[in-house]
């Protein structure tokens, strides 16, 4: 049963729009410190257990950002007790072997979640090294039997940003049957997979993308707005209705007059004197995103002693 593993301890607050001037923050390091506190609980019950949960982190190249992502995620493995495995290797290195170093991962029973680090040196097909993971392994869900199993409500890996937000959304609102929700953009990673979520959880829900008409209208009709699409600061408050719950995926660098700085998708100060709550860039979702790739760790590793014989995409 993966019950134990979830440990969900909703906290639920009830908006009122009309007794506000200005947005509640939706503190996401505060909930994933409570996420990891749940995630390290589970670990240290496993390991009573004798088991011990372990997580690959391949990083090609030397992207500035992915190096960054891959010690942020590494140092919080580490924090809530989860082994970590580091494998790091350069910008010429062949699909082939990435593929085969994959296949390795997949065949150790001691390694129960494989991350790749994206994006990938162009030479590299990213489709051909994310459909190698094995599904039971894919802690980013995004293998295709993941995303199909998600789409039919069957138990599966998730992508980790969109369950952080269901998450903040959750703590935020509780119950989000029958409320409208407006995903702004459609990538696989983010966009699909959110609306996706929305609907288990009884929601209408509504994909505003590049040749929607009237983004803003349709988007002034949700009660939930969730922006990924890239564009810094595109949402502002002409495109929410008084009282909506805004969460912002979006993570954008800027060129200020005192330097550069990271905003969001959504313009914050004009979005907080409209929304009833809001996410803050940074510390809204990122922070969420590490959380449940770890508790996606724990999950493989349950997925995995429920359902033995694993079985291992061939490597072409």
């Amino acid at each position: 049963m993966l019950q134990p593993f979830l440990n969900l301890k909703t906290t639920v607050i009830r908006l009122n729009p009309s007794a506000q001037t200005h947005a509640r923050i939706i503190d996401g390091k505060a909930l994933s410190a409570q996420v990891l506190d749940e995630v390290r609980e589970d670990v240290r019950a496993l390991a009573a257990q004798q088991i011990y949960p372990a997580l690959a982190v391949l990083l090609i190249g030397q992207d500035p950002a992915s190096e960054v992502y891959v010690r942020n995620k590494l140092l919080r493995a580490k924090d809530v007790g989860i082994h970590s495995l580091e494998h790091r290797l350069p910008d010429n290195v062949s699909q082939q072997q990435v593929l085969q170093l994959i296949q390795r991962l997949n065949a150790d029973p001691g390694v129960n979640g494989i991350l790749v680090q994206l994006p990938l040196p162009a030479h590299i097909n990213e489709q051909a090294v994310i459909q190698a993971i094995a599904p039971i392994k894919d802690v980013d869900g995004f293998h295709r039997e993941n995303v199909g199993g998600l789409v039919q409500g069957d138990e599966v890996l998730t992508p980790c940003t969109p369950s952080g937000c269901m998450r903040l959304l959750h703590e935020t609102l509780g119950d989000l049957s029958g409320l409208h929700a407006v995903v702004v953009g459609r990538s696989n990673i983010v966009g699909k997979p959110m609306a996706t979520l929305l609907l288990q959880a009884n929601c209408s829900v509504s994909v505003v993308h590049s040749r929607s008409v009237d983004a803003a209208a349709l988007c002034r009709l949700a009660d939930i707005v969730v922006a990924a699409v890239g564009r810094p600061q595109m949402i502002d408050a002409r495109w929410l209705k008084p009282g909506a719950v805004v969460i912002d995926v979006g993570i954008n660098r800027i060129d200020t007059s005192s330097g550069p700085r990271l905003v969001g998708d959504v313009d914050f100060e004009s979005a907080s004197r409209v929304a009833s709550a809001i996410t803050p860039v940074p510390g809204g979702v990122g922070p969420m995103t590490i959380a449940y790739l770890l508790k996606n760790t724990l999950i493989a590793s349950e997925l995995q002693r429920a359902e033995r014989p694993i079985s291992y995409p061939a490597v072409g």
